[in-house]
């Protein structure tokens, strides 16, 4: 037993050594993207909704404009602008083979804007993914390639900057310098969590999850009471970091954890491929959060968990407590990427109940495998959950009626999306075509939600647990003119905007023309604003003749018609 004990120890030793194996970083090759002082409003890593952060959100003073330089030498290798995500972003590719990306950008300068422009009058349309030669947009270390702003997903303005490597997976930027961001602060800890993992595993005789009280003590670090376990135990922490000079809750950079002085877990944040984000509802308590809107990092690696950003695991962070155990001291250590921590120091005494009230999971009729695909059908709905959807085997609480489906727990994370189908051969066709999948949410509303159309079938896919039913939606939607009205001059106007909204299947897509010629706009869904610059120069006649076609998720059409009058 010592020697298989030995060999353990031997070889995690040596998985870390292979983890945690710096790659030589150029750590003085990228300049800040900012002639602005450094402040961040999110950090690498930080736990956001179902993915990790993949760079640092730098502070703009609230204001949109500033010029965003590139951080090094390279060429504007792909252009992408959507409505949501990232907005308008450019990603440089850099000789050394990394990447850097910036984000949410309001426009670009004058060479990258003319490219983009020519390319989205070609295409006909705002949405456009290109992809330059290194030839076409070379640009050199502190060259304007950008204007900060608001677009895509944002929540305000601030520019998202990312450095990735030579495989395109986001690294912290942190490493390669950037000592302008000064944090001197330690990590602050919120809440201390305890898990049973075994079935007759319990903490101070409670089979559930346990928040511990947190004492301080005189040197700034927390213990707990002596807690008394038995079997398998896990812990989990709500953490954050605050840097200088911001009031932000950022992600922590780094949790260790040990028993008795010797290494049992640890979690870092350097890097992390896109594949594996999705993981971050493994990484977290998914039904605490979805209850509590709070997220517990867990300090415990549970199967079917595939995040590279651990090392130093032994035993997948779980302790084993006996009945002849002897009293343990368990730690974890917080960091930031300066080197601030907070320590947590939890005595543990071994204590065996056999009178617990252990709860059993309650059986259904279906029963859904974490490693092999499985499919349910009620009278009118069908159900498909591809393999690897699922983290653990779990018997689903599914409730068919009608054309709903109230499907399990939303406490219950899904890693991949599944598919659930929806027989409408009742409707004719023309009434087929007005109908969409839409989810329910708690409070009783419902958001559309991607619906595919074939033949006498609806299907949809979706990532989340919850409540699906079909909806119809027979209303066009909205257009009206913001900043103009019929027959008016425009000859002083930088910008025409006009409103656009649907309120039940949502906006799909829209197309405006003057004097039958395509023009561009641009869709701000955040604001329901459609507009067009007038810079672009495609408006050349005195009198002008608009039209506005929008049209919602279902094909429903509205159109708006005016003329205007402009000298250029």
């Amino acid at each position: 037993m010592r020697i298989v004990f030995f060999l353990l120890i031997l070889l995690t030793g040596f998985t870390s050594q292979k983890i945690n194996a710096q790659e030589a970083l150029p750590k003085d090759y990228f300049e800040k993207p900012l002639d602005i002082p450094l402040l961040l409003s999110g950090t690498f890593g930080e736990l956001r909704s179902n993915h990790f952060h993949a760079g640092i959100d730098i502070k703009t003073k609230g204001v949109t404009g500033l010029s965003v330089s590139a951080s090094a030498k390279g060429y504007v290798g792909r252009i992408k602008i959507q409505h949501g995500g990232y907005g308008k972003a450019l990603y440089v590719f850099h000789p050394n083979g990394y990447q850097t990306v910036y984000a949410h950008l309001s426009g670009f300068s004058p060479q990258i804007e003319e490219y983009i422009k020519k390319a989205q009058y070609e295409k006909e349309s705002y949405e456009i993914e290109l992809f330059p030669t290194a030839s076409e947009l070379k640009v050199k270390q502190g060259e304007v390639i950008g204007y900060s702003g608001n677009s895509g997903s944002s929540g305000g303005p601030h520019l998202h900057f990312e450095i990735r490597d030579y495989n395109s997976r986001p690294m912290n930027p942190f490493l390669f310098g950037f000592e302008e961001i000064k944090d001197s602060k330690s990590p602050q800890i919120f809440a201390l969590h305890a898990y049973p993992l075994s079935k007759e595993a319990h903490i101070n005789g409670s089979t559930e999850r346990t928040q511990l009280k947190l004492i301080r003590r005189n040197d700034g670090s927390y213990k707990t009471e002596s807690i008394k376990a038995f079997g398998d135990i896990g812990f989990g922490i709500d953490a954050y970091d605050v840097l200088d000079l911001t009031y932000n809750k950022n992600g922590i950079y780094s949790a260790k954890t040990s028993l008795n002085g010797s290494p049992v877990f640890e979690s870092r944040f350097d890097k992390f491929s896109f594949y594996e984000t999705r993981y971050i509802n493994r990484f977290i308590d998914f039904g605490y959060y979805k209850e509590n809107r709070r997220k517990i990092h867990k300090l415990f690696v549970q199967p079917n968990n595939d995040l590279s950003i651990y090392s130093n695991i032994l035993n997948n962070g779980i302790i084993t407590i006996n009945r002849h155990n002897e009293d343990k001291n368990f730690e974890i250590l917080v960091s930031d990427f300066k080197g601030n921590t907070q320590l947590i120091s939890i005595p543990i005494t071994s204590e065996y109940k056999d009178d617990l009230n252990i709860e059993e999971k309650a059986e259904t009729a279906y029963f859904a495998k974490a490693n092999s695909a499985s499919s349910f059908e009620g009278d009118k709905i069908d159900l498909y959950i591809p393999k690897g959807a699922l983290y653990e085997d779990t018997f689903l609480d599914i409730k068919f009626e009608g054309l709903k489906i109230d499907l399990h727990e939303e406490t219950t994370p899904l890693h991949k999306s599944v598919t659930i189908g929806f027989d409408v051969k009742e409707f004719s066709p023309e009434d087929q075509s007005k109908l969409y999948v839409g989810r329910v949410t708690s409070w009783g509303s419902h958001y559309y939600v991607s619906t595919y159309r074939k033949k006498d079938r609806l299907t949809t896919k979706t990532n989340q647990f919850g409540t699906y039913k079909l909806f119809e939606d027979n209303t066009p939607p909205s257009i009206k003119p913001m900043n103009f009205k019929d027959k008016q001059w425009m000859s002083n106007f930088r910008y025409m905007k006009l409103e656009i909204e649907d309120l039940d299947s949502g906006i799909e897509s829209y197309r405006a023309t003057v004097n039958g010629e395509f023009i561009l706009m641009e869709y701000d869904y955040k604001t329901n604003t459609l507009t067009h610059d007038f810079n672009d120069d495609k408006i050349r006649d005195t009198k002008n003749d608009l039209k506005v076609v929008v049209t919602d998720k279902v094909g429903n059409t509205a159109i708006f018609e005016a003329k205007f009058y402009r000298k250029n």
